[in-house]
Order: C-alpha cells, then sequence, then structure tokens
C-alpha cells in the first residue's frame, strides 16, 4: 500500500521525461516558454547558471550539484556571462543554432569553453484533469542546494547517476536516466515538505507528524466512511483540537480535503471508459449515485456524465 505522497503522485499519473543534457559556454542564454500540467526541473551537473523565473523577483544563483523544480511550468530564463539582455534567446531558437536533433548532448554558448555548464534538464508531465493542494500550493519554485542530511542521500546519489548516464555511451543510459528522473520529483517534495517552509504555503499538515498520520489513513481508504471525529482518531487529537490544527495549517476545514481527494479519484474512474457512474460514486465513497453527482457539480462544475463525455473527447 503506497504512502502519502507516493499515493497522491501515482494518482496524479505523473511521468518523467529527459529533453537534453548541455554544455553550454560563456555567453549564453535560454528562455524557457511556460507549459501548462508540467513541471520543469534543472540539474547543475558541472558549472553554474542564473535561473529567473517568471513572477519571482530575484533570480536563482544556481551552484553546481543544485537542483531547482518548478512545479508549475512558469516560463523561465538560463543564463551565464555578460549581456544577458542580448544573448539570451527563446528554446526553439538555440535548438535551431545548436543544430541539436534531440539526442545526445545540447553544445550551444560563446568562446569561454573553461566555462562550460552542464545541465541536466527535463519535466514532469501530469494528468490534465488531476489537481491536489499539494501540487497547487507548491512555491514557484524549490531550490535545493544541499543535499547531504536535509535532501537526504539518496537525492545526490540519484541526481549523479542521471548526470552519468544521460545522453552517455552506455547501452541503456538514458532509459536508466529516464527512469530515476521519476524519483527526484517525489524526493524534492519529500525534502520540502520536511523542510521550514512547507507551512507558509498551506502545506502545514503534510509536515505535522499527527495531522500527517491522519491524512496517511485517510488515503490508504479513501472510499469507506470518515468523518472529523475518525480522522482526529487517527492523529491520535481531539475532535476540536484536529479540526482548528487542520484548519490553521492548511486553510481548509478536514471534510473540505476528503471530498477534494474524493472527487480526483472519481475523475480517474470516469475517465476509464469502462466504468459507470455508480463505480465512480462507489470508488470515490458515495453511497448514492445522487449524492455523488450533487458533490461533483458543486467541486468541478460539471455532471459526472459531462465530465465523462468530455474526458472522451479529449482522448479521441
Amino acid at each position: 500500500m503506497l504512502d502519502l505522497v507516493s499515493d497522491i503522485l501515482t494518482s496524479l499519473s505523473m511521468r518523467g521525461a529527459l529533453y537534453f543534457r548541455t554544455s553550454f559556454t560563456k555567453p549564453w542564454g535560454v528562455a524557457v516558454p511556460a507549459y501548462e500540467d508540467v513541471a520543469r526541473f534543472h540539474f547543475a551537473h558541472r558549472g553554474s547558471c542564473i535561473i529567473a523565473v517568471s513572477g519571482v523577483a530575484e533570480p536563482v544563483q544556481l551552484a553546481q550539484g543544485d537542483l531547482i523544480i518548478i512545479p508549475h511550468g512558469a516560463s523561465h530564463e538560463m543564463y551565464c556571462g555578460h549581456e544577458p539582455e542580448r544573448t539570451i534567446l527563446p528554446l526553439d531558437t538555440v535548438l535551431d543554432k545548436s543544430g541539436y536533433d534531440g539526442s545526445g548532448v545540447l553544445v550551444y554558448g560563446g568562446g569561454e569553453p573553461q566555462s562550460e555548464t552542464q545541465l541536466i534538464c527535463g519535466h514532469f508531465s501530469f494528468e490534465k484533469h488531476a489537481r491536489h493542494v499539494l501540487m497547487d500550493r507548491l512555491p514557484p519554485f524549490i531550490h535545493l542546494t544541499n543535499y547531504g542530511e536535509n535532501a537526504g542521500k539518496w537525492m545526490e546519489a540519484t541526481l549523479r547517476v542521471i548526470g552519468d548516464e544521460a545522453g552517455g555511451q552506455r547501452m541503456g543510459g538514458d532509459l536508466i536516466a529516464l527512469k530515476m528522473s521519476e524519483v527526484i520529483f517525489a524526493q524534492a517534495i519529500r525534502s520540502f515538505i520536511e523542510g521550514n517552509d512547507a507551512p507558509e504555503w498551506g502545506l502545514g499538515a503534510f509536515s505535522d507528524p499527527n495531522l500527517c498520520q491522519a491524512l496517511d489513513a485517510f488515503h490508504k481508504t479513501p472510499n469507506t466512511v470518515w468523518t472529523v471525529e475518525r480522522l482526529a482518531q487517527s492523529a491520535g487529537m481531539s475532535r476540536t483540537s484536529f479540526a482548528v490544527l487542520f484548519q490553521k495549517k492548511m486553510d481548509l476545514t478536514p471534510m473540505q480535503y476528503v471530498t477534494s481527494w474524493r472527487i480526483e479519484i472519481a475523475k480517474q474512474l470516469l475517465c476509464n471508459p469502462k466504468n459507470t457512474l455508480t463505480d465512480a460514486a462507489e470508488g470515490a465513497g458515495y453511497a448514492s449515485d445522487s449524492a455523488f453527482s450533487r458533490v461533483f457539480k458543486k467541486e468541478t462544475g460539471m455532471t459526472p456524465a459531462g465530465f465523462k463525455n468530455a474526458a472522451r473527447t479529449s482522448l479521441s
């Protein structure tokens, strides 16, 4: 049975992909466009650069060994060297100028080979209709600078393997790097949750041991009867203390969280053409189709049937 974060990320149908490994030399700059339902990542395998994320006042200094994840697919600029206003070019232009064909290493930049910056760049895509408060509330970027004990010993090891394998000559290297890239997002989310910033972004329940225990219990059996009292019991707290603390840490009530996740489960079930409305209602923990339909429309603005038809159309 999956733990809390694993269940959430699996249900969001996360898929990792590597889109290039770079060898950039000063001066260089790349403007990466925004994408929906995608989280970007850049790992500085060698060298360093500056990353300016759209909507964020201060740019990020990405040093060798650093990882940055841009959870909401915001546009951003990566650069190193003088006159960035002249050297930053759209990603498509850089790809065209470099002659990069999608395989091997993207070689690009100016005439300072001693300043090489090797980046491992990739993205994680998510199911179009999938949503969860954990993903929605992540900050514009997550910058992991100190892997060691803070991020967990496996983070650095995973990133080093990706750096060694991606775009290399050994058989199976790209596949190994691709699969391991899916691991780093979960590791990065875990590091963020276990750090000090989660409460600031309305995700404090995930770092609170008692509240997290209740969330974990709910995610293991979401279709059973859940009440505030039962969640509080799972947390080892009184009903009132649990409800107040949950509201404070998450800025929503426990039952709002329960309802939101059940609707996500229902969406997944409705996207499967073999499932009926009753299948979705029962799978999401509703005793009747009518009760399920009322809640589903309130949460999504669509009837279950309407959502099912729209999902089928988007796949055809």
